[in-house]
């Protein structure tokens, strides 16, 4: 992989995996409101928050799913790859002082089309808490 390349499709193969790891801060979700718009009381009222079904603040979904843009931009595939498509299935909350681990795992690659389909999941401590599935487009060697 070079500095403002990442891979190319033809250096990619099936089961190749990368990750990113974050402890989300009270700024990180602050921060995220304000750049969103998205001030539900879960996310920035600890009093609100602690009467609602999660009984206590968590961090915005698209936050902690932002982690996997971070993976598929910097590290795989990487530098240049273009962000097509993404599903996203929350199964558990995530909270401030929380590490969560983006992890992205090659699936699928589509040569003709240049793309590359890939299984995306969010960890905590080892439990999934965000799993999905994203469409990139990658560059070819021969283009």
């Amino acid at each position: 992989m070079q500095n403002q390349q990442g891979y190319y499709l033809e250096d990619l193969h099936e089961g190749m995996e990368a990750s990113f790891a974050k402890t989300v801060t009270e700024a990180d979700i602050v921060l995220f409101a304000g750049i969103s718009g998205d001030t539900n009381p879960v996310h920035i009222n600890e009093e609100a928050a602690l009467n609602s079904v999660f009984e206590g603040r968590i961090a915005h979904g698209m936050l902690t799913a932002s982690f996997i843009s971070a993976v598929l931009g910097t590290k795989l595939p990487g530098p240049g790859a273009i962000y097509l498509s993404q599903s996203l299935r929350f199964k558990a909350p995530v909270r401030i002082g929380d590490t969560v681990t983006a992890i992205v795992r090659v699936k699928e690659i589509i040569t003709k089309k240049k793309r590359v389909v890939l299984e995306t999941s969010c960890q905590v401590l080892g439990k999934d808490v965000l799993e999905g599935e994203a469409t990139v487009m990658v560059s070819s060697k021969e283009a």
